[in-house]
């Protein structure tokens, strides 16, 4: 069976205000193409198809017509993650098409949905993003004496017991897990929201023992997970396009992985169209402007004039030589007094990012009880956005 597994397309994303939505339906256009020329027969998309849980509208027509070309080719299977809206994205769907298959719901992750190919049955099972505050009373079962531990651990090793429950029912069966987390292991970049809950946001690799292949999302990095010789096979498909510049070195591809009869896994990785390259250079302005850098003329950069005076009218200067920068700052190197302040993006810790107002504020770092006073908050405020 020919799988394609892909994640993370963040549609309604901007990079530093640059829109993307032209760059992402390009990408939705040749995945359709990979699927039809390749004869894919199931694509899976492990979680984040959405930026934030309210989307804009072009970004649910966007969807809409995605899933509704893919799944006139290949059976579709499709989770939330912890950008989207379990609630939202899972709206009517029983009433989907035949072929596209939204699990959305916790009651349904050990509900796979079962493919047949000429060698048998394939279950797969879709893991919504598991938040445990939501779901560790759900997940504890009925004859718990108590809701489960308050991390991601706790809940997705619950649902992998019910996954594993459910396929030893089913013998001969292959099996994938389509799931959204960040498994122990994984190389994380600057762009991916956090996601710790009570100081515990990982996944050990083997909570996810007992099926062939494991289609993660989360993190922005094509990357297999765990021991190259480990069954099952775990692997993040990373993101379609670059969001920050912490991932200009990423490759942006989709796996179409092979799952043979015995399940046994190949992956073949995809690269994916890239609208234009992200660079960094830090110089002086007068060796940023002399010519030597015109290479990187139509990429998205970050410049960094490391004069130790500020330039004359810098960002003017910059901006008609690199009409495609999206940051320019100075960072003086040489001068007495270096700037102590660091740019806050939208990819920084919230955390971290109150733990320096409070150190500004009261002239000494934040203690342990004012760290975990922000880290309610913040957990609380995600709560809240999550709910919406």
């Amino acid at each position: 069976m020919l799988i394609l597994h892909t994640s993370d397309w963040h549609l309604g994303r901007t990079l530093h205000g640059v829109d993307l939505h032209e760059h992402q339906a390009a990408f939705v256009d040749h995945l359709v193409e990979l699927v039809r020329d390749r004869g894919v027969q199931v694509v899976v998309v492990a979680g984040d198809v959405y930026d934030r849980a309210v989307p804009a509208v072009p970004s649910v027509r966007l969807l809409g017509s995605a899933l509704q070309r893919l799944s006139e080719l290949a059976t579709v299977v499709v989770t939330p993650g912890n950008h989207d809206s379990a609630v939202r994205l899972g709206f009517a769907a029983e009433l989907m098409r035949p072929g596209l298959h939204l699990r959305a719901r916790v009651d349904e992750l050990a509900t796979p949905v079962v493919v047949d190919d000429p060698d048998g049955p394939v279950a797969f099972y879709g893991l919504p993003y598991l938040d445990p505050d939501t779901v560790r009373h759900a997940l504890a079962g009925p004859d718990a004496d108590g809701p489960l531990a308050r991390s991601h651990e706790a809940v997705v090793a619950a649902a992998m017991r019910r996954v594993r429950a459910d396929l030893a029912g089913r013998p001969g069966t292959r099996a994938v897990v389509i799931a959204h987390a960040f498994v122990s292991g994984g190389a994380a970049s600057e762009s991916e929201r956090d996601i710790r809950v009570g100081g515990v946001d990982s996944v050990p690799a083997g909570v996810l023992d007992g099926v062939d292949y494991v289609a993660l999302g989360h993190l922005h990095g094509a990357q297999r997970v765990g021991a190259v010789d480990a069954r099952p096979v775990i692997r993040y498909s990373g993101s379609p396009l670059a969001f920050s510049f912490g991932e200009r070195g990423h490759v942006k591809s989709s796996a179409l992985v092979t799952l043979a009869a015995d399940g046994g896994v190949t992956v073949e990785t995809v690269p994916t169209p890239v609208p234009r390259p992200l660079v960094e250079i830090d110089d002086t302005i007068d060796r940023l402007l002399d010519g030597r850098y015109d290479d990187h003329v139509g990429a998205w950069s970050r410049i960094t004039a490391t004069d130790a005076v500020h330039p004359d009218r810098l960002y003017a200067r910059v901006r008609e030589r690199f009409p495609h920068a999206l940051a320019i700052h100075h960072v003086p190197v040489g001068a007495v007094d270096e700037p102590a302040l660091r740019a806050v993006t939208v990819e920084t810790d919230p955390v971290e990012v109150a733990a320096d107002f409070v150190a500004f504020a009261s002239g000494a770092p934040a203690d342990e009880l004012e760290l975990d006073i922000v880290r309610s908050a913040y957990e609380a405020a995600r709560a809240t956005e999550s709910s919406e």
